[in-house]
């Protein structure tokens, strides 16, 4: 497994004006940008990394070189032009607003249409029509070819920027351009991509492509989660996954049998509930089995006066005859059915269970009635594979890519809806688990849905 720490650089002093920056290289880290490099430092300082990339821009390089000072065990950094910046000729060094009131259509169309977006480049030639979003993409991919040659196994620092960063999850995920604006991240914040990714709790598992481990942690900054971005006029759904069971420890398949909590799976929603104690919830909602409605129960605790709303579409995947089983009683009994599960989980009917397409088309149909239906910030306390048909459906995945999210028990995602509920929607954050281990890695269990 070739594990990629990905990390956005500091605050620079563009960010705090608000102007914007692509390629221009006259913005530096502030003092809050340097200090937030700090804090990515130690928190990663005791992790070996076999390798440090980083763009050159001085901006995303002194975060860089702030980071791998205060490792354990520092890398050589070596920069690469293709972790450079989104490139935004004509609006490079604008404030954001004067950009705005200056070029509404080429704006809005940047927001909302960035597959499109393009700009009239002058040349010797006459005018070249260049589109920023597409080529960042194609740069990402560029990078993930080399560095993926060159590092077949190992933990690899990558330092960037904001349209960069995006550009480089959505190419390992096979998010399309046209969902760009829908990923975030912050200053400083952390994401963890996995490629090659294999469970190693099973022999017979088979290498999984890619994984998103988590995105855009910022908790180590002081920030729990971010922020909404401005002019947020929709809801914000904290999606979280149920706290562990005795089977999720043992890897059996519970699947629709009410497996409650373990107590380890209480901890973590208490964890989980300590962690969103602060964050005003308007409302909660609920799968209807017993361990995502303990976890929600006990997160609101904190939140006197709050109605679980319990909703059954949003019920554990039915795995049908798999249910109480381990995974070599599963393979005993249905012959390679387990690893093509975990190959090509589109192509699997359960056995008197449920098939992927199921699944998705109940949770999905809830998921879209509570996003109409809410306002204001709340939970949606699901299960693993109802979270991750979720999550695919935010960027219009098929189920063919099920397992590129993950979702430890206890973790936090943070999905906005910054336009309405019929806008895009925006993944600020996912699979947050730092309240539960302290650190940037998920450490649930590994067991079985």
């Amino acid at each position: 497994m070739t594990r990629i720490i990905l990390v956005r650089h500091g605050k620079s002093t563009y960010n705090l004006e608000r102007r914007i920056q692509g390629r221009l290289d006259k913005s530096v880290l502030t003092e809050a940008g340097r200090a937030g490099a700090k804090q990515v430092g130690d928190i990663l300082g005791s992790i070996a990394f076999d390798a440090a990339y980083t763009s050159p821009l001085q901006r995303a390089k002194e975060t860089a070189e702030i980071i791998v000072s205060r490792l354990t065990n520092p890398p050589e950094l070596q920069p690469t032009d293709k972790l450079m910046e989104i490139d935004l000729p004509l609006w490079e060094g604008m404030l954001r607003q004067d950009a705005i009131d200056q070029f509404p259509e080429a704006y809005q169309q940047w927001q909302q249409h960035p597959d499109k977006f393009s700009m009239k480049i002058p040349s010797p030639e006459g005018e070249i029509e260049h589109f920023p979003v597409l080529a960042v993409f194609a740069s990402a991919r560029k990078f993930w070819e080399e560095l993926l040659s060159r590092h077949t196994s190992g933990t690899i620092l990558v330092v960037g920027h904001n349209g960069i960063n995006r550009a480089l999850i959505a190419t390992a995920s096979e998010i399309t351009p046209d969902y760009y604006q829908s990923i975030q991240q912050s200053n400083c914040g952390i994401s963890v991509i996995n490629f090659g990714f294999t469970d190693e709790t099973t022999e017979s598992n088979k290498k999984i492509a890619v994984q998103l481990e988590s995105l855009n942690l910022t908790a180590h900054t002081g920030e729990i989660f971010p922020k909404p971005r401005d002019g947020h006029r929709g809801p914000r759904l904290l999606l979280v996954r149920h706290g562990e069971t005795d089977w999720n420890r043992a890897g059996k398949f519970q699947g629709q049998i009410d497996v409650p909590l373990n107590d380890n799976g209480r901890e973590q929603a208490r964890q989980a509930a300590e962690f969103l104690k602060d964050v005003k919830l308007d409302f909660a909602i609920s799968s209807s089995m017993l361990r995502p409605k303990e976890t929600a129960e006990i997160i609101l605790k904190y939140h006197g006066g709050l109605q679980l709303e319990l909703r059954d579409e949003l019920r554990e995947i039915s795995h049908g005859l798999w249910e109480g089983k381990f995974e070599s009683e599963i393979e005993a009994s249905y012959p390679g059915l387990l690893a093509e599960w975990k190959i090509s989980p589109e192509k699997v009917q359960m056995p008197e269970g449920e098939n992927l397409e199921q699944v998705s088309i109940r949770a999905i149909a809830a998921w879209r009635e509570i996003v109409q239906s809410v306002s204001g910030t709340g939970i949606v306390v699901a299960h693993d594979a109802v979270n991750k048909a979720l999550l695919c459906h935010l960027f219009n995945l098929e189920p063919e890519h099920f397992w590129k999210f993950k979702q430890g028990n206890g973790a936090v995602s943070v999905i906005d809806y910054p336009h309405g509920p019929d806008g895009l929607p925006v993944l600020q954050a996912m699979n947050i688990t730092t309240h539960l281990s302290g650190g940037v890695f998920d450490q649930t269990a590994a067991g079985a849905l």
